[in-house]
């Protein structure tokens, strides 16, 4: 399949017709009747997933091995808070394993001594497996995380495919140059493999994930240790066993499921891993970079929260600004760290939009995540269920307008009502903090130069999004707001070339692209005299 747009992909996938229930009324603290969501898809019994989990151990040196303690830790579905299987626990001595096996691949193993070709040729079979694989990967991705199965299985793998087709295509591609010398000199660079990566992933995208890290790190010519989220170990074991199959040599791809403040805190700190890249909360993040500093002082990528505006301005096809608006916070279950989580809307437009926006989050599908037409399924863990509900009722106490939802889905697994809160200020905590859940917050402006400075006004610089027509007016709001992406009149559009990372506390490095190449790479300046050159 070729690359989609997630953007693109979804909304033409998840339109739905309005439920018939009658609409609620805005309300203050209690909402009034604001319970009768698009839900027919959720009351049904639960799907049973069509795949099963075959693969639950560490991966070390090209083998599924058990923890060094041989302890085991659950990994729950969401749906239903039910053990899906019990996964090796890993530690700082499988951490140690792990590394110890990526150094030997990548100081006497083949992969960095072959050709970019052949590394070229292994990556390119090993995206044709996965592609081959599709469904049953989409299957346990939603299994194990919540999301949408149509999501999962006709957007995220294909992405994945994508990103791995577009760093093969890279891997004979990464050269150095030669640079002209004052004198009589001949000078070149060397773009050389930085060597054993470890790379920490989160769990609301792990594929994505494990393809924006994996790709260009296997691409540059390095070995890698990955350290998978706790609450999502199971895709990366499954797509690892199918890159062997592809004839990646052993422990050139290390895989080590585990907490992090043991398997994390170890990768980060240890003094054989040559660079480290990490997905995750900003406050994680830092404890990650000290860890790394207060060690070998290796380099770090760190892609980390945001709050990001989405600015609608009043000259916005509304109907089209809604429907945006709402994809913007509400894709994956509002778990996105460039959800469009503050929206801005200019006030000529504002009350129109509020009362369409509601009308939209009214008509959400929550539901069993594997059935057709069901738009969002459960949060990922009890954990963020109960901090999103935190967040809603500080939204509440601190006097913004419910407009709808503000309550968990059902009785069972983490499901929570799609939520939009009106009248939003900047000093309430819903609008500073990352809540990471399905809340839109909407805000009201006057003009360009105030909400520019509202925008920024914030830790975080991840991403934004504009709608407008009038070009002027996207130029200006494009250039002046501090964030690493912003999209115009769309939003999250990902393709693989596109580079993605933060500024301020969302983070430092981008992934993705040509830019992360990089990442992986050391530069090295060779010198040579020349002697009695017929030119310099």
């Amino acid at each position: 399949m070729a690359a989609r747009r997630l953007s693109s992909l979804l909304s033409r996938s998840l339109h739905f017709p309005s439920a018939s229930a009658p609409l609620a009324g805005r309300s203050h603290g209690v909402p009034r009747h604001i319970n009768r969501f698009c839900t027919a898809a959720a009351v049904e019994e639960l799907t049973t997933p069509p795949v099963q989990v075959n693969f639950t151990k560490l991966l070390i040196n090209g083998q599924f091995v058990d923890s060094a303690s041989g302890k085991t830790f659950p990994t729950l579905d969401p749906r239903t808070e039910e053990v899906i299987a019990n996964v090796a626990e890993g530690d700082a001595e499988d951490i140690n394993r792990a590394v110890a096996a990526a150094r030997k691949a990548f100081d006497e193993g083949p992969w960095p001594k072959m050709s970019a070709y052949e590394r070229s040729k292994i990556m390119l079979k090993f995206a044709d497996l996965v592609e081959k694989h599709n469904d049953e990967l989409a299957a346990l991705e939603t299994w194990d995380n919540g999301k949408p199965y149509l999501q999962a299985a006709q957007a995220e793998v294909p992405s994945f495919v994508r990103l791995f087709r577009y760093y093969a295509g890279w891997a004979d591609k990464i050269h150095g140059l030669t640079v002209p010398a004052d004198g009589p000199h001949h000078v070149q660079t060397l773009h050389e493999p930085i060597g054993v990566a470890g790379q920490i992933i989160p769990w609301n995208f792990p594929l994505l994930m494990f393809a924006w890290k994996v790709g260009p790190a296997l691409a540059c010519g390095n070995t890698i240790v990955l350290k998978t989220a706790e609450q999502t170990p199971l895709t990366a074991l499954y797509v690892a066993n199918l890159f062997h199959e592809a004839g990646l040599p052993p422990g050139v791809l290390n895989i080590v499921s585990g907490f992090g403040p043991t398997a994390g805190a170890a990768l980060a700190s240890h003094m054989d891993v040559d660079k480290l890249a990490f997905t995750g909360s900003t406050e994680t993040g830092k404890t990650v970079l000290g860890l790394a500093a207060k060690s070998n002082l290796k380099p770090v990528t760190l892609e980390l929260g945001g709050k990001s505006p989405f600015i609608i301005c009043e000259d916005a096809d509304i109907d089209h600004a809604v429907e945006l608006a709402h994809f913007a916070l509400f894709f994956n279950q509002g778990q996105c760290c460039c959800a469009g989580s503050r929206t801005y809307v200019h006030e000529r437009v504002y009350d129109e939009f509020i009362e369409k926006a509601k009308t939209r989050a009214m008509r959400r599908v929550v539901g069993d995540p594997f059935k057709k037409g069901v738009e969002q399924g459960p949060q990922i863990d009890s954990e963020q269920f109960q901090k999103v509900l935190r967040y809603i009722r500080s939204g509440r106490d601190s006097s913004a307008t419910l407009e709808c939802g503000g309550d968990r889905f059902g009785s069972k697994g983490y499901f929570i009502q799609p939520t939009v809160f009106s009248n939003v200020k900047e000093d309430m905590l819903i609008a500073q903090d990352e809540i990471f859940g399905p809340v839109q917050c909407v805000f009201k402006f006057k003009d360009i130069g105030e909400v520019i400075k509202r925008a920024n006004n914030t830790r975080y610089g991840l991403a934004a999004g504009v709608f407008t027509k009038n070009i002027d007016t996207a130029n200006t709001l494009t250039r002046g707001l501090r964030a690493g992406t912003v999209w115009v009149n769309c939003y999250d559009v990902f393709d693989a070339g596109i580079p993605f990372g933060g500024y301020k506390m969302s983070g430092m490095g981008r992934e993705k692209g040509i830019y992360s190449l990089s990442n992986y790479l050391q530069v090295k300046a060779v010198v040579t005299p020349l002697k009695n050159p017929a030119w310099i």
